[in-house]
């Protein structure tokens, strides 16, 4: 039999925190099935949508996934021609990344999984209530982040 405190680390806003990330990713990938899509290459067609044509490392930041990720998804979208790569004059190395004519009409006809997530997700919660569960879980991301900088793990 479980202790309270493995049940209660079971039930802590952390441990929801992933429970709500994994059920939202499992949805999103529901979502975008049938457009032949994953979430990470929706999240780059949505940068370029909104920003237009950005660097391939700025994009790395933007979303916050490692580099070798980003190659990857990369190479995905320009296979199914959906982005294009247009290398730097000056640096060949780095990438400019930008939707192409398929691109935009396919995005044209992409459901927002955003919006058909949090409309389950949060019927019947208020705006106010999920303003503080962002501020929290923010707040809360952001000092772990802050003190791992620091070079020590949380004690």
């Amino acid at each position: 039999m479980a202790s309270k405190e493995t049940h209660g680390q079971h039930e802590s806003a952390g441990a929801w925190a992933k429970r709500y990330h994994q059920a939202s990713q499992a949805a999103l990938e529901a979502i975008l099935r049938p457009y032949g899509l994953g979430p990470t290459q929706w999240y780059v067609l949505y940068q370029l949508a909104h920003d237009g044509p950005t660097r391939q490392r700025d994009l790395v930041r933007a979303l916050h996934i490692e580099r070798a990720t980003m190659t990857g998804v990369v190479a995905a979208l320009v296979r199914k021609g959906l982005v294009e790569q247009i290398p730097d004059p000056v640096d060949l190395r780095q990438k400019t990344l930008r939707l192409t004519e398929a691109g935009g009409e396919l995005w044209a006809r992409l459901p927002d999984p955003i919006a058909r997530l949090r409309a389950v997700a949060f019927d019947g919660v208020s705006e106010e209530e999920q303003a503080q569960v962002a501020r929290i879980l923010r707040e809360a991301t952001e000092r772990l982040a802050h003190h791992l900088k620091k070079g020590s793990p949380p004690s």
